[in-house]
Order: C-alpha cells, then structure tokens, then sequence
C-alpha cells in the first residue's frame, strides 16, 4: 500500500527577506524627525501639543478598533502612530484639539479600518483625513491667518498664498535656498525643505520607499511648473519655488510612496509619480485651493489599480 502524506503549504509568498511592518514605520519616523524637530523649535509647545495628540489619539483609534472588530492589537506596529504623526506634519501648529481628534478619527477609523486594516486602504489615511478637514473647515488651513501671532525674522507670508493672490513680485525674497533651510511659515512638518529631502534620502537608500515615484512626482512638478513660468512670468513662478513651497516635499518622499495606495511597477511608479506633480501645479495655478498636492495624490490614489494593470510583457512564446 502506498503510503500517502499530507503536505500543508501556507499561501505566498514563501521566501521572506526580514522586513517588518514595524521596521518600516519606525525608520519612516526616524526619518521624519528633522523636520519635526524644526517645526517643535519653530511653534514652540503649540507645535509639541498637536504632535503628542494626534500620534496618541491615532492609537487609541487603532486599538479602539482592533477591540470592536475582534482583531489582533496592532498598534505594536508603529503604523498608526506614523500616519498620526505624518497627520500632525501636515496641519498648522495652532491647530485646535477636537481638529486634530476628528482628523486621526478619518484617518485611522474611516481611511484604513473600515477598509480592513493596513493594505487594503486605497488611499492615504493622513491625506484623507487632511482633504475633509480642508474642505469642512477651509479656514483652519489659512496658515498667514493661523500663524499670525508669530513674530518671525523673515517675511510673514505662507509663499504659495502669495503667489495666489499677488503674483510672482511677492515672492521674489523666497529664495531656493532659504526656502531649503525653512525661511517660509507651513504647516508643522513642511517647511524645512532640506530635512525633508535628507529623510526622503534616507528611506530611498534603505530601500523602504521607491526612488521612481518621488523623482517623477517632483520631475511633473519642475517641467510643469516651467510650463506655466514660461508662459506667464508675471504670474506663475518657477519650478524651484515650487518645488520648495507648501506640500511638495512631504508629497515626494512621504505621501506618495505610501505602500497600499501606490504602484508596485516600474512604469505605472513613473505616472502615478508624475501625474501627481501635473495635478498639482493645475491646482495651484489655475484651481481654488492654494496647494493642489493632497488632492492630486488623492485622485492619484484612485488611478492606481488601473496604472498597475501595465506590466511587463511576459516572457516565452506562445505554441
């Protein structure tokens, strides 16, 4: 008789090269910490309350959850307090509390729970959350009105709100470098240009985040920007103002790499990327909104699982 065995075989993948979800937030942190740090010393303890609140309410969304939905506790992964804090770069440091309660609730209960946890969400959970709170509370988003108790040593002007309402001659003291170097009033985390670049340099080199996406999200941005400065040089600026203004930067390296709501080939990386930095410029210079990159990676977002229908042609030949 023969002797049969039963094999088990878990499904794919079957080779695992060591990575973690856990790994993955704690670097992303790690690499967000200069400019956080930059925005702490900039807004001072407004800056440290809306941080504190938004990564701890954002885990006490996540575990709330797991308890409701009867799943695993994972807030040991460190994902919910990366999207908390990646929602607290984001907004204005003068923030109030229950904006700041009700956008982790987006983000975490409405962008990535209900869509069954870290994965399956289409969308960023921080830019879905940051997308309703501009378009319920528009105001809160004005940062020259929010921040207007802070006596700073350069011109007290958001750089793109400027440019929107004054043209290009308001914004001739906005250098590229100064506006590497933070020179520019934003949100908590986005106006230290070049710890955002060193971060984003930093997850590209440990390979967590795709090089593709950010370089052809910042490429639409630069041809696109010198598009529109060519045409009217009076009234859209150029590429490198763009590309050190507002959301950009944060866009490149944090948002739009996000793993389950970008491509995971070659050529769908480079038009999502890319059509990303179009979209933003369209909205900034001829939308409503001051900075278009939270709505263009949204309808990016979207576009995604289409994109990631163009693969490589297979190998072998048909018989």
């Amino acid at each position: 008789m023969v002797d049969q065995k039963k094999f088990t075989v878990s499904h794919a993948p079957f080779w695992h090269d060591g990575s973690c979800i856990r790994s993955r937030s704690y670097h992303t942190m790690l690499a967000a910490l200069p400019a956080v740090l930059f925005g702490v010393v900039r807004y001072g303890m407004p800056a440290v309350g809306v941080i504190s609140l938004a990564v701890s309410s954002a885990m006490i969304w996540e575990y709330v959850m797991n308890r409701i939905m009867r799943r695993d506790i994972t807030i040991g992964d460190g994902n919910a307090a990366l999207i908390g804090l990646i929602f607290a770069m984001l907004v204005p440091a003068s923030s109030p509390w229950w904006m700041v309660i009700i956008g982790t609730f987006v983000a975490i209960v409405v962008a990535k729970q209900i869509y069954g946890g870290i994965g399956g969400n289409p969308f960023h959970p921080a830019l879905v959350a940051v997308a309703m709170l501009m378009l319920s509370w528009k105001d809160l988003f004005d940062f020259d009105a929010a921040l207007v108790n802070y006596e700073f040593d350069f011109a007290m002007a958001y750089p793109l709100a400027a440019l929107k309402h004054f043209g290009t001659a308001a914004v001739e003291n906005f250098t590229p470098g100064a506006l590497l170097m933070g020179n520019q009033i934003g949100a908590v985390g986005t106006p230290f240009g070049l710890g955002l670049i060193a971060g984003g340099l930093y997850l590209i080199v440990r390979g967590f985040v795709r090089w593709e996406i950010s370089l052809s999200f910042l490429a639409g941005i630069f041809v696109t920007a010198f598009i529109f400065h060519q045409a009217d040089s009076a009234r859209y600026a150029g590429p490198a103002f763009h590309l050190f203004t507002g959301y950009t930067l944060m866009g490149a390296f944090f948002l739009a790499t996000e793993d389950s709501s970008s491509p995971v080939h070659f050529i769908p990386m480079l038009i999502y990327g890319a059509g990303g930095g179009i979209l933003t410029m369209l909205i900034r210079n001829i939308g409503i909104h001051v900075d278009g990159v939270v709505f263009a990676l949204l309808v990016m977002n979207i576009a995604n699982p289409l994109l990631d229908k163009i693969r490589p042609k297979a190998l072998g030949k048909v018989f």
